[in-house]
């Protein structure tokens, strides 16, 4: 096979030499360190121990009442307690001086999942009375905030326990590869101005409205639209070069999905930087609904102990 006498093809050997720093593994996240389960896995794992909790309750093996179902109540219960460490941590000033953050947050999202489940196996998946009602759907109303929280947590920071990103950072990641990218597409010019234009619109911010929803979807579409018309029009320069220079199928093949990468990676990278307000703004408005859900948690399961205790 002849090498490729485009440069817009000769990406492998740059990009481990042109590596972002942004893309480079964080302290914790290398190679060889503890990696942590996944959230699909983590989910799974919840999904099958919550139908176990059916089970027990179809196959009445004890009931909330009893000796064993009180108890798995009372630890599920501590353990949403204990999500209150978290916040604490980042409050209380002799609190700071104790673990990593982002262990604190690991903690944090292991209790929102196993105090939740354990409450769950408590009730046998059977509400029976008022004040177990509002505590057990408030529970599923925190739980269900929480996995939303954590999904857009994902999008403003590095990786899921790292630092959060700055978007000057993404900007800056963004703008290196851009340059670069339009170089590589100078033989297709109506690509590279698609890609001008997809780029102007994208960082054009003027009235983006409260969270940007409008300009988030638009852009999502604009983008696989740019993707799609990009990608035929790349295809036909290079079948009209596979015609003219007489190359083997796998050599136009490979450059195909060379091309593919290149416009996937920089579009890719697009898409963050643009939405990064819109995700910041939704973390923000999430946290101001997310705590009231917290205390709301909180109250009723006082009152459903209380009220279990007295009569």
């Amino acid at each position: 096979m002849s090498s490729p006498a485009n440069p817009a093809f000769d990406v492998e050997r740059r990009a481990r030499v042109e590596r972002p720093a942004a893309e480079r593994p964080h302290q914790g996240e290398r190679r060889g360190g503890a990696r942590p389960l996944s959230a699909t896995a983590i989910w799974l794992v919840a999904l099958v121990l919550t139908a176990g909790a059916w089970v027990a309750g179809h196959f009445e093996l004890y009931t909330p009442g009893s000796d064993l179902g009180y108890y798995i109540g009372l630890v599920g219960s501590i353990l949403m307690a204990l999500l209150l460490l978290y916040p604490l941590r980042k409050r209380v000033q002799f609190l700071q001086r104790t673990g990593e953050l982002r262990n604190w947050f690991r903690l944090h999202m292991f209790l929102g999942i196993a105090g939740p489940v354990l409450v769950i196996y408590h009730s046998t998946l059977k509400v029976v009375s008022l004040n177990a009602a509002v505590a057990f759907y408030s529970m599923l109303v925190v739980a269900g905030s929480g996995i939303i929280g954590r999904f857009i947590y994902t999008k403003i920071h590095h990786g899921l326990y790292g630092r959060q990103a700055t978007l000057r950072e993404r900007q800056e990641r963004l703008g290196l590869e851009g340059e670069s990218l339009k170089s590589k597409f100078h033989f297709a010019p109506r690509v590279e101005q698609r890609l001008k234009d997809l780029e102007a619109y994208a960082t054009d911010q003027t009235r983006p409205g409260l969270i940007g929803a409008r300009r988030f979807v638009a852009l999502t579409v604009r983008t696989r639209w740019v993707y799609w018309r990009s990608m035929r029009e790349v295809g036909r320069i290079l079948s009209r070069a596979a015609a003219e220079r007489s190359w083997p199928r796998a050599e136009r093949a490979h450059r195909v999905r060379v091309a593919r990468r290149i416009l996937k990676g920089y579009m890719r990278e697009l898409q963050e930087v643009a939405q990064f307000r819109t995700y910041e703004r939704l973390f923000s408005l999430w946290h101001v609904l997310h705590v009231p859900f917290v205390f709301m948690l909180v109250f009723s399961a006082i009152v459903h102990v209380v009220y279990v205790h007295m009569y």
